[in-house]
């Protein structure tokens, strides 16, 4: 699975525990979550081009570097939402736009409902962010939508993939980098990811 980084850090394998035990209360989930997305957004981030430009220190000029390119991040509501803020906590100045995709229980193919997206997508960085990488089909349905509206610079975030939506993703979008914390052993009859962490979405929002 060439197209998969999983990222090993001690502190996102550790927080992935709590996050899987069926223990765990829907605040502290959120919570661990949102600071998961944080060390997942560090290293998914950390060959953002950059570019020289001349400054002036207290003491004398130097030359310093920003951003040479903008960022986009979208999160697949709902579940997307709760790692946002894990990573405009490093880029304040992201745009976020939204994609409404929900999955039809009987058919587990993807629905769309809502799309909001801010312009300028084909000079972005634009990072699609879902704790779920299941069968792959909000993620496909996600990302050929982005490309549609001119988007080309595509990476996809999830905190757990399964096998079935990583090579989905790698037949359909063999140019998008995905990154995970884990990749996980398959999905049962109903979808979920095995041994999976359960209703990302619900556990976030406590439904």
């Amino acid at each position: 699975m060439e197209n998969l980084t999983i990222i090993q850090h001690a502190l996102i394998q550790r927080n992935l525990t709590l996050l899987r035990d069926r223990r765990t209360p829907h605040g502290e989930f959120r919570r661990l979550l949102h600071q998961t997305a944080s060390l997942l957004a560090y290293e998914v981030l950390r060959d953002l081009p950059v570019r020289a430009v001349e400054i002036e220190t207290p003491l004398e000029p130097t030359v310093g570097y920003v951003l040479d390119t903008e960022v986009v991040v979208v999160p697949i509501l709902r579940a997307g939402l709760g790692m946002v803020d894990g990573f405009v906590q490093y880029l304040p100045e992201a745009r976020i736009g939204h994609l409404g995709i929900y999955r039809d229980e009987a058919t587990h193919r993807p629905v769309d409902y809502y799309a909001k997206l801010p312009p300028g997508l084909e000079r972005a960085w634009v990072i699609v962010i879902d704790p779920m990488l299941a069968t792959g089909g909000s993620a496909d349905d996600a990302l050929s939508s982005l490309k549609a509206r001119g988007a080309r610079q595509l990476r996809f975030v999830c905190l757990v993939a399964a096998p079935e939506g990583v090579r989905r993703l790698a037949d359909r979008h063999p140019d998008v980098r995905l990154y995970a914390a884990a990749l996980d052993r398959e999905l049962n009859r109903h979808a979920f990811i095995l041994p999976g962490l359960g209703d990302a979405g619900d556990r976030v929002f406590g439904t």
